[in-house]
């Protein structure tokens, strides 16, 4: 599919900016209600319904401080074809979710293709076949956010005149602040709900252990990562060793894992 290259407007008056950034920041659970109803209202008042997913690979809805799932009671959406949030399989098959994972940047999309900020040839192979089936919307203004973790949110600004397929405009004159609305938004959603610590804090692996690691995530044994990097096999296993006791591992796979999340390992790995 074919990718266009669009460019964005920036956002009109730094105060008024900030102002509509305080209006959705999030600092503790309690926070959450007020700022999705001012991330509503925000999307609104520009002709646009919004559609908030903090974690494509998870099937727990968005709630509020006292269980209200956002996507429902607050962003609206409960009709009949439109409850997108209760179906999980959406992540593996919209076209929507899936580009999140390969672009970082605000674009916008409909049956004819992508519309970003530059060529994305990942973009182009997607298949948009049936886009408005699979979509649930005619064209839709995407915000993917890439959160710590490599945890992936996928959000949507669709118009409310759901007949509309050219979104170019709107993209044009929204698309930053969408964007930068969207990602505090999100970023306070989930530091909010984020009570479980999957990595210890402060790890900073050595250069060697980084080295060795990046030859692993490749699919390089031990003796061969040993003849590459010309050292022992002993000091190659203690390297690796050592850097899953840093980042607490149980093992060489999450040992890979772990690192790659902390960007140790690039995007090459």
């Amino acid at each position: 599919m074919a990718t266009n290259v669009v460019e964005l407007r920036t956002p009109q008056g730094r105060e008024k900016l900030n102002e509509l950034l305080e209006q959705v920041t999030i600092t503790c659970p309690e926070d959450i209600h007020d700022a999705a109803v001012n991330l509503a209202r925000i999307a609104k008042e520009r002709g646009m319904q919004v559609a908030v997913c903090d974690d494509i690979s998870s099937k727990e809805p968005m709630v509020d401080a006292e269980g209200t799932i956002l996507n429902a009671d607050i962003f609206q959406w409960l009709e009949d074809g439109a409850r997108w949030w209760e179906d999980h399989r959406l992540a593996l098959h919209s076209p929507l979710p899936r580009a999140c994972r390969y672009e970082s940047e605000p674009f916008w999309v409909n049956k004819d293709g992508f519309n970003t900020r530059w060529r994305n040839s990942y973009l182009e192979e997607i298949d948009l076949t049936d886009f408005e089936k699979r979509s649930l919307c005619k064209a839709a203004i995407v915000i993917p956010v890439h959160l710590p973790f490599g945890q992936i949110s996928a959000n949507s600004f669709i118009s409310m005149d759901r007949e509309k397929e050219d979104l170019s405009e709107e993209f044009a004159m929204y698309g930053s602040l969408f964007s930068q609305v969207t990602r505090r938004f999100v970023a306070g959603y989930v530091q909010a709900h984020r009570t479980k610590r999957r990595i210890p804090s402060d790890c900073v692996l050595s250069k060697r252990e980084v080295e060795c690691l990046r030859w692993a995530a490749i699919g390089k044994t031990d003796k061969e990562i040993s003849m590459i990097l010309e050292r022992s096999h002993a000091t190659i296993r203690y390297h690796i060793h050592r850097a899953g006791e840093k980042l607490d591992s149980v093992n060489r796979a999450q040992t890979i894992f772990k690192a790659g999340q902390l960007g140790y390992l690039g995007a090459n790995s």
